[in-house]
């Protein structure tokens, strides 16, 4: 579950697509040994956890085996950790300022008027240029099929073709 409450992320078909992305970006295995992926670091397996202990700021760790900084629940880089927390006033990379991170990502894509509709796929598809585990995207790393997604996302209390 997100740190975000449903009322204040705009509903719970919202909350059900950041456990998504979570669920894509981080897996289950590797959230359950960490602190719900809040604290996960690029490169991390659940048989060998790379995690980091303190939310006061992102925590820019370069994984040069990757060419990669990102971090947390949502794999944030570190370069758009200063834009985001200017934007939105945050005060920290604490889980409730990575989750309002990503939903303002959703939003940049044009995207939170499809998960509120329940249009899970297209949703998934304007998101795809942010988080590489989402098919469409153009990082030639692993994707998630968009149906192993709309498990997560159902599991997660997402409605499909909701109005």
């Amino acid at each position: 579950m997100p740190t975000i409450d449903s009322q204040t992320a705009g509903g719970s078909n919202r909350c059900a697509f950041l456990d998504m992305v979570a669920f894509s970006e981080i897996g289950p295995a590797l959230l359950a040994v960490s602190q719900n992926g809040y604290n996960v670091l690029v490169g991390s397996t659940a048989s060998h956890p790379l995690l980091f202990y303190s939310y006061s700021k992102h925590p820019d760790v370069f994984n040069s085996a990757l060419d990669s900084t990102a971090a947390g629940r949502y794999q944030l880089l570190y370069r758009y950790f200063a834009h985001y927390a200017s934007q939105l006033s945050l005060p920290d990379f604490s889980p409730l300022s990575q989750d309002k991170i990503a939903l303002c990502q959703i939003k940049e894509q044009g995207a939170l008027p499809f998960i509120d509709s329940g249009d899970f796929s297209s949703a998934v598809y304007r998101c795809s240029n942010i988080w590489a585990s989402f098919p469409g995207n153009i990082y030639q790393q692993h994707v998630n099929p968009v149906s192993a997604l709309e498990v997560a996302y159902t599991d997660a209390g997402g409605k499909i073709g909701q109005a």
